[in-house]
């Protein structure tokens, strides 16, 4: 019966569990799409890593921190620090910061400017050209991505996306609050994220769902690159690049929010991840108690030697003493200062295109590194668990955290300045002075499309001007007017075929202002309109302490309408 359970024979049995234990594996990967770390991809943006392990994936922009005043940065901070602590121990926590190449001949094809089959199809191509030479000057080979991977424990899907719904909303709340623009990706935005950390050099990214059932394929075959090889120690073969994959080892004293930064300012294709759970509250107290308590008894063992040898009890080793002093401080800053304890894994993974640019990109990062009084160190025999760990995921297989307090953890800022590149018929404005990237934009797609030029005499304002007039005149088909009092601008019209008209009381050309288009399309009356208009202007002319009397107001407004009256008629 349909209703009624079906008892199974032995054989059949045995050959469900050969089925089942042919679809687990040994557990190793076998091919290039086993070596990445999720199951699935749903189309809404849940991932699963395994049989409990959720995430999802928030994408966020850049902001001018580093422009920023101190008051400015030490809001974003605090965010920052309130976006941490709102993240019990259940949420795991990536932040990816991944700088690649961009695809060159669709970046290039974004500043051409097309013919249009006119007599100033010249000047367009030369124009190109000095774009092209603006981008080889600047850093614009390369784009960055800064995402938050959150991750969760759930038991089905269902569960994953209730309690996410609530999590990304939080997220998203925060970067608000920092000024930085975020939303949470999708399942083909998160795949073209993962696509451009596995084929660094640009490569364009196709996929669509419906293309999964009729093809047979996974998500995973329309991302990975051509192979995997981490044979080697201390590097690893993805595809025909060369990779390592490091860790940071953070022994400053003192920590700068410049590390990542200068870290992402290598002309470099560099991933960095920094993985962040945070501790139970009252587990991480105990856990700072009893290492307060170590540290009591290892000075009542040395005061008993001191006794014993002679000397003054109170002569420490010096290691002793701030161990002490740092451990007391630390407790003082989890009971009283809103502080949580996190642990932190930060690796950074290189990928060049030769072994000789890979070992001079990770002495480059390890010189940063240095710079902050922290160490850059290989993960020998661990390249693929420090490779897989710092992909886009909320996966971590390494297994060297440091405990580290928010205000610690925070000090990671992953905020530089803010990049200005829009698509379609953006105009370039000059270049980023803090990343050297051309700066293009579409001002009509703006919050606010005005502008203004502001600088000291002869710093370039009016060539400033002059050269957007012209990339407008080129590369759109806006009307553009220029009022112009100095004639500055009219040797420039002339040349580009515009009309000059000028105002003055000897010059050929006037404006009336009694002209009247009754045909406007306006909500008030094109009448009652110039009316207004001509009795401000009379008021303008009279002048004096009362300018027009109610009397002369009245005769204006009549003589108006007689005026316009025959023109009013003709159009009903």
């Amino acid at each position: 019966p349909a209703a009624g359970k079906v008892k199974l024979t032995a054989a059949e049995k045995r050959e469900i569990r050969r089925i089942i234990e042919t679809a687990r594996g040994d557990g190793k990967p076998h091919s290039a799409q086993d070596t990445l770390p999720f199951r699935q991809m749903y189309p809404d943006g849940l991932c699963r890593l395994d049989d409990t392990t959720w995430s999802r994936c928030i994408e966020f922009e850049d902001v001018n921190y580093q422009l920023a005043q101190k008051d400015d940065q030490t809001a974003i901070f605090e965010a920052l620090c309130d976006m941490y602590n709102a993240h019990d121990s259940s949420i795991g926590m990536e932040l990816s910061l991944v700088c690649r190449k961009v695809n060159k001949a669709d970046f290039r094809k974004r500043i051409e400017i097309a013919a249009q089959g006119d007599r100033f199809d010249g000047v367009r191509a030369l124009y190109t050209d000095m774009l092209r030479g603006q981008l080889e000057h600047g850093n614009n080979g390369m784009v960055k991505t800064k995402v938050l991977v959150l991750s969760i424990e759930a038991k089905n899907g269902k569960e994953a996306r209730a309690r996410f719904s609530r999590i990304t909303l939080d997220a998203l709340n925060y970067f608000k609050a920092m000024g930085a623009l975020a939303k949470a990706l999708d399942g083909k935005e998160w795949l073209a994220v993962l696509h451009g950390v596995l084929h660094p050099d640009g490569e364009r990214f196709s996929f669509a769902w419906e293309w999964l059932a009729p093809s047979g394929l996974s998500v995973k075959d329309f991302i990975v690159p051509s192979s995997f090889r981490f044979g080697e120690a201390r590097r690893f073969q993805m595809g025909g690049k060369y990779g390592a994959a490091s860790f940071l080892q953070i022994t400053a004293p003192e920590l700068n929010d410049r590390l990542l930064a200068d870290l992402l300012d290598t002309d470099s294709s560099i991933f960095v991840s920094l993985h962040i759970r945070s501790m139970d509250q009252n587990e991480a107290i105990k856990t700072v108690k009893r290492k307060i308590t170590d540290l009591d008894r290892s000075k009542i063992e040395e005061q008993k030697k001191a006794v014993r040898a002679g000397y003054d009890m109170e002569i420490l080793p010096p290691d002793l003493i701030t161990f002490s002093k740092d451990a007391a401080e630390l407790l003082a800053d989890l009971q009283s200062r809103n502080e949580r304890m996190f642990l932190l894994t930060f690796t950074v993974v290189n990928i060049a295109p030769t072994r000789q640019r890979l070992e001079n990109d990770v002495f480059t990062v390890g010189g940063i590194a240095q710079k902050y009084n922290c160490a850059l160190k290989r993960l020998d025999w661990q390249q693929e668990q420090g490779f897989v760990s710092s992909l886009v995921l909320g996966y971590n297989g390494i297994e060297i955290q440091r405990g580290m307090t928010t205000s610690s953890t925070a000090i990671f800022i992953p905020f530089m300045t803010r990049e200005l590149r829009m698509d379609g018929q953006a105009l370039y404005y000059g270049m980023n002075a803090l990343s050297n990237n051309v700066i293009m934009a579409d001002r009509k797609k703006l919050k606010s499309a005005n502008g203004m030029y502001l600088g000291s005499t002869g710093s370039g304002k009016s060539f400033a001007a002059k050269r957007e007039l012209i990339n407008v005149f080129l590369a759109t088909n806006d009307r553009i007017i220029v009022v112009d009092p100095m004639g500055e601008y009219a040797p420039l019209v002339q040349r580009l075929g515009g009309q000059v008209i000028e105002i003055a009381p000897d010059s050929p050309h006037h404006i009336s202002p009694m002209d009247l288009q009754m045909n406007a399309n306006d909500d008030e009356s094109p009448l009652s309109m110039k009316a207004d208009f001509l009795l401000s202007l009379c008021e303008l002319i009279v002048g004096g302490r009362e300018g027009l009397q109610p009397i002369e107001k009245t005769v204006i407004d009549r003589c108006v309408r007689l005026v316009y009256r025959e023109m009013a008629l003709g159009l009903e």
